[in-house]
């Protein structure tokens, strides 16, 4: 994309725009800001890769039974970020996530949105959360696009291992809202606020915007092999489960774009970030930049089973490398 000279107040327009089809879940996408697309990984893959996530926390600590919550001990877990991801220990990159990435179902849904398969994908997270083993956190309603930025600039994607059931853990989105994020950055903020980071929080005086046009919150419901997507521009949150949920969520979040948007700085940071094992934003394609390294432990000090590489190395073909960015199509 052309670079340009920037003020606190000029917006960046994207070309792209998503084109209606037969009523099916690109449909939903482009009017709702989110969709789900159904089994786009096939059942016994799902079941494979919320297997090698809970294996890969029972590394942690070997007695965790996902099925016993007795075993459940939160100070012998992996360090999570506050919105419940493992990014650290180089799981980003452990073997059973490229192959995630890698599903046929998950890779064309995206170059059905985008009109290509010279794709990036976002070196993401991993979530595994043991329901009722912390407080639940309140809800964070955010976007992931800078308020500078303008139309369809990023679609985020969830790849479902688990059922996502009204109690459960999902993702919540306001549906309806990447239509009127815009106009509330116009008409409620000032521009010289506006960051130029890709993400924006809400409060509820900010909300009022959104609920007073009819706009609500909606827990997304998904069964394993699910794919969850949803436009950057969809205010949206992790949804914690209630009291009455047992289910295990196992989640990984995946986003592409097309491999033309990235500038040869952003490439430059994606082969740095793969090769040091680590993980980015949800953006696949610019905002690149490699978050800490450093698991840390509650009081600061960095966790000592720290992993400067993954346990189970990915097979690093050239579709992988394409993806990653390091490889050009």
């Amino acid at each position: 994309m052309a670079t340009e000279t920037v003020t606190a107040s000029t917006r960046v327009y994207s070309p792209f725009r998503l084109i209606a089809s037969e009523g099916d879940w690109l449909d939903q996408l482009e009017s709702q800001g989110y969709a789900v697309v159904k089994g786009a990984v096939p059942p016994e893959r799902a079941q494979y890769y919320q297997q090698k996530a809970i294996e890969w926390l029972q590394t942690f600590d070997p007695a965790l039974d996902p099925n016993d919550p007795s075993t459940w001990k939160k100070e012998k877990l992996p360090v999570q970020t506050e919105r419940n991801t493992y990014e650290h220990y180089s799981v980003v990159h452990e073997k059973f996530m490229w192959e995630a990435r890698q599903e046929p179902g998950v890779v064309d849904a995206f170059a059905r949105i985008w009109g290509t398969h010279e794709l990036l994908v976002s070196f993401d997270s991993l979530n595994v959360t043991l329901p009722n083993l912390k407080t639940p956190r309140a809800p964070w309603p955010h976007i992931d696009q800078a308020p500078r930025k303008r139309g369809l600039h990023c679609i985020q994607g969830i790849i479902n291992l688990s059922h996502a059931g009204p109690e459960d853990g999902s993702l919540v989105v306001i549906p309806g809202s990447s239509k009127l994020v815009e106009e509330f950055f116009d008409t409620k903020t000032d521009p010289s606020t506006w960051e130029w980071r890709d993400n924006r929080y809400f409060d509820d005086k900010d909300m009022e915007f959104f609920t007073s046009r009819g706009l609500k919150p909606m827990k997304v419901l998904a069964e394993p092999g699910d794919l969850i997507l949803w436009d950057s521009r969809t205010i949206h949150w992790g949804g914690e489960p209630t009291e009455k949920s047992n289910t295990t969520r196992a989640v990984i979040y995946a986003a592409y774009a097309p491999a033309k948007l990235a500038s040869k700085d952003a490439l430059e940071e994606k082969e740095r970030v793969f090769s040091a094992w680590g993980a980015t934003t949800h953006w696949p394609h610019d905002n690149i930049k490699l978050r800490d390294l450093q698991a840390r432990l509650p009081d600061g000090t960095p966790d000592p089973r720290h992993r400067s590489e993954p346990l189970e190395k990915p097979e690093v073909t050239d579709k992988v490398l394409r993806l990653a960015g390091v490889k050009a199509y």
